[in-house]
């Protein structure tokens, strides 16, 4: 069977979003385009690295291109996207693998997430080497999501990415874990229950 890709050059839509509560929520990458949509799942941690890692690549490209790349330093108001996850969430796979890149010829940041694998390995270095022979297999591998963004989609994708992020439950004023609604053992309290 050969490998799935979900390509969006370009999606009509590219966000991340969460279904749930508060404490409870899955969050996904969504990308959508010409009535098709494709929603895989991932870890709230692996929105957070996508985002940060996308600012950073976007400012090194404006960086190394003297300000000359089409990139702007914060996301454009026109294209930034506020609106819930198109329903039903349907999830394709779950993310185990994220890549970026930027295509300096096209001037497209390139993002792809490939699905979670299991793979029977001894080492760290046998580990290594067969997640390179699964990114490197187009005819083979896992399912993948491949997204292409302007410079302005990529940093309104991190924006958003890091507000739905931060939306979560707020941060004990003691030892910053979340509260949950009912309240949490703060370890800084030696154990005592505190209330939100």
């Amino acid at each position: 069977m050969s490998r799935q890709v979900f390509l969006y050059d370009p999606p009509d839509r590219f966000v991340a979003g969460t279904v749930g509560l508060p404490g409870r929520r899955t969050f996904f990458l969504q990308a959508s385009a010409a009535g098709r949509v494709t929603s895989v799942a991932l870890e709230k941690a692996q929105v957070a690295a996508l985002a940060e890692r996308i600012d950073e690549l976007l400012d090194e490209v404006v960086r190394r291109t003297g300000g000359s790349a089409p990139v702007p330093a914060v996301a454009p108001a026109e294209v930034t996207d506020s609106a819930p996850l198109d329903a039903p969430v349907e999830e394709e796979f779950r993310v185990g693998t994220m890549a970026l890149a930027w295509d300096g010829q096209e001037q497209r940041m390139i993002i792809e997430a490939q699905a979670l694998v299991e793979l029977d390995v001894e080492t760290d270095e046998d580990l290594a080497e067969a997640e390179e022979r699964l990114l490197q297999d187009e005819e083979n591998g896992p399912p993948m999501l491949r997204v292409r963004l302007s410079g302005a989609q990529a940093r309104a994708f991190a924006k958003r990415a890091l507000d739905v992020v931060n939306a979560g439950r707020p941060p004990c004023p003691l030892c910053s874990l979340p509260l949950d609604p009912e309240g949490h053992v703060c370890p800084r309290q030696n154990g005592y229950r505190r209330g939100a």
